[in-house]
Order: C-alpha cells, then sequence, then structure tokens
C-alpha cells in the first residue's frame, strides 16, 4: 500500500504552497501578528479583538480536524476510487495544505470577515492575524499527519470528542461554524450567545 505522505520533493512543494499562502497574506495586508504588539502561545477568549490573532485558540482544534478530514478525503480519492492516477500520492499533503491555505485566503476577505459578523457570534471578527493563519495551516498539517498514523477509528473519535470539547468550552465548533456560514439559525445564534 502506498503513502500519502509526501517524500522528499512534496515536502518542498508543501512549504512553497504554504509560502505561496503567506506571501499572498501579506499582499492583502493582513497584520502580521496581533496589534496588541505580543504573539501569545494561547489565547483563550473568544469574544475579543485578540481571538485568530496568536499561535493557537479555541479554533485550532477545528484546523486539526480539517487535517483529519482531508486526509480521509485523500485516501478515499487516491487508494479507494483510483482517481488521480498519474499523480503519486505523496502529493497529497502539498494538495491538502494549498486547500487550507485557499480557506485562510478567503477567511481574510472582506466578504467572509463581514458574513461572520453578521450570522455568527463573531461579530468583532476582523480576520486572522498571519501568525495565527499559517499556525492554523500547520495544526490541518498536524492532523493530515496523525491521521497518516492512527487507525481510522481513532481519528473519527479525535475529530468526534474536538468538536465536542469545543462545543462545550465555547459553544462553537467546525460544524456549528460552517452551518452558520451556509445557513445562518438565529436560535444557535441566541443560544451561542448566552441567551
Amino acid at each position: 500500500m502506498t503513502s500519502l505522505l509526501p517524500h522528499r520533493r512534496a515536502l518542498f512543494a508543501a512549504l512553497a504552497v504554504a509560502a505561496l499562502v503567506l506571501a499572498i497574506l501579506l499582499a492583502m495586508h493582513r497584520p502580521v501578528m496581533c496589534e496588541c504588539g505580543t504573539i501569545k502561545l494561547w489565547h483563550g477568549v473568544v469574544q475579543s479583538s485578540e481571538n485568530s490573532q496568536h499561535i493557537t485558540d479555541w479554533y485550532s482544534p477545528s484546523h486539526l480536524i480539517h487535517g483529519l478530514l482531508f486526509y480521509f478525503f485523500a485516501h478515499i480519492l487516491w487508494r479507494r476510487l483510483r482517481l488521480f492516477g498519474g499523480v503519486p500520492t505523496r502529493w497529497a499533503l502539498p494538495i491538502a495544505i494549498g486547500f487550507e491555505g485557499f480557506w485562510e485566503v478567503l477567511e481574510n476577505t472582506p466578504f467572509i470577515i463581514n458574513r461572520y459578523r453578521e450570522v455568527t457570534v463573531s461579530w468583532g471578527y476582523a480576520g486572522d492575524s498571519i501568525v495565527n493563519s499559517m499556525s492554523d495551516i500547520g495544526w490541518m498539517t498536524l492532523g493530515f499527519l496523525l491521521a497518516s498514523r492512527l487507525p481510522a477509528w481513532a481519528s473519527v473519535a479525535l475529530g468526534v470528542g474536538l468538536e465536542l470539547f469545543t462545543l462545550a468550552m465555547i459553544r462553537d465548533n467546525l460544524t456549528l461554524n460552517v452551518l452558520m456560514l451556509v445557513w445562518p439559525v438565529d436560535a444557535i445564534v441566541q443560544w451561542q450567545a448566552g441567551a
């Protein structure tokens, strides 16, 4: 069975994709770091101007889950359906980083920033700092690498556990985040706001 993990050239490609995302975010004039002037390893206050500005926050588990999901989809596409026959499986991680990077760029556009403000509990959301965006790519990569080593049941358990944990801690998670962006539900916004 061939590995979905990259070899040296694919690893360089993964780093190049991450560097491209970094360059795009810089060209978009995203703040490099929190305007508070510090970089924290952890920031745990969701409703604050420092949310999505530091290395880790309550949304880091969502990005780790992205990696679990990207590995699952790569496994299905390459191994089960035998798609992309001419593309070696080792290119799965650079492609996953490309998808995550695309989201990081899209997430920091005025359209998505305003959408978060309009339909989620993230009323003061101003987008991510570059430090946070690059960290999010790192969390996704960690999830992808974990999924490559864990049995499928453990990846599922980890993803569900992280979803339930963040739901209990901050009344938000990847599932609700996607739902609220695509199809906002007023009752969920009220529940998330503690009403």
